[in-house]
């Protein structure tokens, strides 16, 4: 039961991975290392709950890790990054514009709006995935979103100091 249920998740662990790392081949290791893992820990699965969270927590944990180890040197995503298109060329532009776009985001923000975007994970979910309280979900979607939108139309996404007295 539990391995037909993993299996049945791996196109979106995949989906998020590469859509979070821009790279398919790196999103490709890390699902690999991710599944691994959680064949590895699969006792640790608490059977009844959501098996897609447990995952992407695994997903998540590794990615931190991934990020404080020192990285090698690599090569550009653009040359091997076969994003699907429809067929008007102002629309891959708007894709590469929006790939562009969220990778200008801090990892925080664009973790959290993409498991809620493509993912369609409840805050609850995401929350428990990341380990962090609902209300954080919900800060980092507001300011990602707002400065996503602000990337999109060409604005300066700076961050909006106010002096308190």
């Amino acid at each position: 039961m539990e391995s037909s249920a993993i299996l049945a998740e791996i196109p979106r662990l995949r989906r998020y991975a590469r859509a979070m790392l821009g790279d398919r081949a790196a999103a490709d290791d890390l699902v690999q290392d991710t599944l691994e893992r959680a064949w590895s820990r699969l006792h640790q699965w608490r059977a009844g709950s959501d098996m897609r969270a447990w995952l992407f927590g695994i997903m998540h944990n590794l990615r931190i890790d991934q990020l404080r180890r020192p990285r090698l040197p690599t090569h550009s995503i653009e040359d091997d990054f076969d994003m699907p298109t429809r067929a008007t060329q102002t629309d891959g532009l708007e894709l590469m514009e929006l790939e562009t776009a969220l990778n200008h985001l801090p990892d925080e923000q664009r973790e959290v709006l993409l498991l809620v975007a493509l993912e369609e994970l409840s805050y609850a979910d995401i929350a428990a995935t990341l380990g962090i309280p609902i209300g954080t979900v919900m800060s980092r979607l507001s300011r990602g979103r707002e400065r996503l939108r602000l990337i999109m139309n060409g604005e300066h996404a700076s961050a909006r100091l106010r002096v308190v007295r």
